[in-house]
C-alpha cells in the first residue's frame, strides 16, 4: 500500500482507494503481490516480461507442463478487474484464478499490467492492452519478437482476449478497435471473454432502478478513473458500448464471444443487454451465455478454487478449445 498522507482527503472512492490534496494515492485493497514461480500443484510455469520500456508496461506469463518443447498452445491475453484504478497480474487472487485458467484450458496466457488510474487516466488502460497485444503479435512467423514461450509454443490461428470486470471491458475494445481499424500486423483474434463485464450507461436498468447505494458507487468509480469535460460521463463508449454513438457492436473483430454474469451483481444486467444485443446485430459470429446463480461481481477471484469457480474455468476451457474437441 501507497504512503498515507495526512493532508485533507480529496476524493474518496470506497472500497477501492484515497486520494489526498498532495497528490499522494491510497489503494486499500489490490496492492499485495506475489512472485511469479512454478506452481506444483497445477504444473503453470509463470515468469514477467517488460512489454513497453517507454511506459514500464509489463505481463505475467504462464506456460503449463508441455508434452514436447515444440508443443504448440492456444493464447489468452489476460487483461485484469479492479475498476481500471485497482489489483494487477501479481495480486494473489488474480495470479491464482490465471493460473486455474491456464492449467484448465491448457493455454499459454500474457495477463497484461496496464497502468492504473488516477496516476494515469483513461484511455491509458486501454492503450497499454493495445501495445501488449501488439508485443504479443510481433512473436508471430516472421516477426522480431524473442520471447521464446510465445515464440515457440503459441498457435497463433488461436488467440483469445480475456478479462474479468474493467478487464473484460478491455477486451471488448480490443476487439471492436480491431474490427473497426484492422490491423494487418495483429493475427486474427478467435474469440474474446468477457467475465462480469463491467458495461455501465446513465440510464438505469434492471436492477440498477433499485440497488440506488450500489449504482452510486458504480457510477463514482467510472467519473474517477473517467473525467471528461465531453459531457458523455457515464455514457461514454468506453464503458457503455450500447450507448449512442458508441462503435456498432456488429463490427466486434472476432469470431466467438463468451460472457459470464453472475445473479447478484448490479452489473449483471449490463452483461445481458450486451449479449442481447450482439444477438440481434449483424455480427456474424457465435456468442454464448454463462449466469452463475447465487453469486456476485468476480466471485471466482475471491474463491478460485471454489466449486463453481472451477467450473467456470472449465466451462472456458471447452469454450476456448471446442473447436478442436472430436464429437
Amino acid at each position: 500500500m501507497g504512503s498515507v498522507s495526512n493532508n485533507e482527503i480529496l476524493h474518496d472512492v470506497p472500497p477501492y482507494i484515497r486520494v489526498y490534496k498532495d497528490g499522494t494515492v491510497e489503494r486499500l485493497v489490490g496492492f499485495d503481490v506475489v512472485p511469479a514461480t512454478f506452481d506444483s500443484d497445477t504444473g503453470v510455469t509463470s515468469k514477467d516480461v517488460l512489454i513497453s520500456p517507454e511506459t514500464d508496461v509489463t505481463a505475467r506469463l504462464y506456460r503449463p507442463t508441455l508434452t514436447s518443447a515444440s508443443q504448440k498452445l492456444p493464447l489468452v491475453i489476460y487483461f485484469h478487474g479492479g475498476a481500471f484504478c485497482i489489483a494487477s497480474p501479481f495480486e494473489p487472487m488474480y495470479h491464482r484464478s490465471v493460473n486455474n485458467l491456464v492449467s484448465e484450458a491448457r493455454v499459454i496466457a500474457v495477463s497484461v499490467d496496464y497502468r492504473l488510474a488516477p496516476e494515469h487516466p483513461l484511455p491509458a488502460a486501454f492503450d497499454d492492452s493495445l501495445a501488449a497485444l501488439r508485443w504479443v503479435s510481433s512473436h508471430a512467423p516472421g516477426g522480431n519478437g524473442t520471447e521464446e514461450w510465445i515464440k515457440e509454443n503459441v498457435d497463433f490461428n488461436r488467440i483469445f482476449l480475456a478479462g474479468d470486470s474493467a478487464g473484460a471491458t478491455i477486451a471488448h475494445q480490443m476487439a471492436i478497435r480491431l474490427g473497426s481499424k484492422p490491423d494487418p500486423t495483429i493475427p486474427k483474434i478467435s474469440g474474446i471473454i468477457l467475465i462480469n463485464p463491467y458495461f455501465w450507461g446513465k440510464e438505469p436498468i434492471g436492477s440498477e432502478k433499485t440497488d440506488h447505494f450500489r449504482k452510486a458507487m458504480v457510477d463514482k468509480w467510472w467519473e474517477f478513473v473517467c473525467p471528461s469535460d465531453s459531457g458523455l460521463g457515464l455514457d461514454d463508449p468506453l464503458i457503455n458500448p450500447l450507448a449512442d454513438g458508441a462503435p456498432d457492436i456488429s463490427g466486434l473483430g472476432c469470431g466467438r464471444v463468451m460472457i459470464t454474469v453472475s445473479e447478484k451483481d448490479i452489473l449483471r444486467d449490463r452483461g445481458w443487454a450486451y449479449y442481447e444485443t450482439l444477438v440481434k446485430s449483424k455480427w456474424e459470429g457465435k456468442v454464448e451465455m454463462m449466469e452463475i446463480e447465487g453469486e456476485d461481481h468476480v466471485f471466482h477471484i475471491f474463491d478460485p478454487n471454489g466449486d463453481k469457480a472451477v467450473n467456470l474455468m472449465k466451462r472456458l476451457g471447452t469454450f476456448i478449445n471446442q473447436q478442436y474437441i472430436r464429437l
